[in-house]
């Protein structure tokens, strides 16, 4: 039997590791796309995938350029595309609306041409978010909900939906997506605050650093595991038809549940080293985010594993390590 063979954006980031490792195992040729400054600073860049790389194809190139995009794929032909590569960093989409809206929304739109005029048996999972509802119409939220993003980055990865859709509908595409709620994992990037919880409690705890800053505290979420979601991921391109799915856990805890769960597992107190400081509140705040994933759980036949006091106990641990 030919192998499958699946094509990454996003590969050097948390989701797109797990992602290639879940697909080795199931015996895939996993390809990664990267950007060519990658390469050249392998250790602070490829670190999360540093351990696989001698088992996948690297290719460099950027979702700002339709040609680089359309050689890969006019090459690779993968059986399945997961485009996960983003400017996903929220605060960032309020710095710096252009570069997100132009790299989120042009690089999918790239993917979407170069699949339909080059590869058009390929199948795509384009990541969308549940910073795609926003100002919540709904609690829960499930597919049905009313959009209503409150950053560029929600915006972007809106049109990236619609766009996904146009493209399934008009050119009969193998296209879906998944709204991921947040899931987080000890690969995830410093400047998320699960991470930069996390990170602070282990450089207190051995004394490299007085207190940790942080903006909105009261913001809920619905957290779960990266390892869980990109399993997801992949069950969504195993369908007969393709279709949009919410995936998360439907459960919520606030940011401020996070924190002092992360410091009572390292015996800290959190009021004692805890600063809010209203730089890091965004100028447009989402508040109340929490997943419906009835939809995944019948049709798709999945569900979380991993629990939300396991997740930051597994973070706490893994930046102990790191910072003693």
């Amino acid at each position: 039997m030919k192998k499958k063979i699946a094509l990454i954006t996003g590969i050097t980031g948390q989701d797109g590791s797990y992602l290639a490792e879940f697909l080795l195992k199931k015996k895939y040729k996993v390809h990664g796309i990267i950007r060519r400054v990658a390469m050249e600073d392998q250790d602070h860049r490829l670190w999360r995938i540093k351990h696989i790389l001698n088992k996948i194809t690297i290719h460099a190139a950027t979702l700002e350029s339709y040609a680089s995009l359309v050689k890969i794929i006019s090459v690779v032909k993968p059986t399945e595309l997961y485009h996960l590569g983003a400017q996903s960093f929220v605060s960032y989409s309020f710095q710096d609306e252009f570069s997100t809206l132009n790299t989120n929304i042009n690089g999918t739109h790239y993917i979407l041409s170069a699949i339909k005029d080059f590869s058009p048996k390929t199948k795509l999972y384009f990541a969308g978010s549940s910073e795609m509802f926003g100002k919540v119409q709904r609690i829960p939220q499930n597919e049905k909900t009313r959009f209503y993003p409150r950053s560029s980055y929600g915006i972007s990865k809106c049109t990236g939906f619609d766009l996904v859709r146009n493209y399934r509908e008009a050119y009969n595409l193998f296209a879906c997506t998944g709204i991921l709620f947040n899931h987080e994992s000890p690969r995830r990037g410093f400047e998320f605050v699960t991470r930069k919880i996390t990170s602070a409690v282990a450089r207190i705890k051995s004394g490299k650093q007085k207190y940790l800053e942080l903006g909105n505290i009261k913001a809920k979420r619905d957290w779960g595991h990266a390892k869980d979601y990109v399993e997801a991921m992949w069950k969504m391109l195993q369908q007969n038809k393709p279709d949009d799915f919410v995936i998360g856990t439907g459960k919520v805890h606030s940011v401020e549940n996070f924190l002092k769960l992360s410091f009572k597992y390292a015996g800290l107190d959190y009021k004692k080293y805890l600063k809010i400081n209203k730089k890091f509140y965004r100028p447009a705040e989402v508040d109340f985010l929490v997943a419906d994933f009835s939809k995944a759980k019948k049709k798709l036949n999945w569900k979380p594993r991993i629990k939300f006091n396991q997740l930051v106990k597994e973070m706490t641990d893994s930046d102990l390590k790191i910072f003693n």
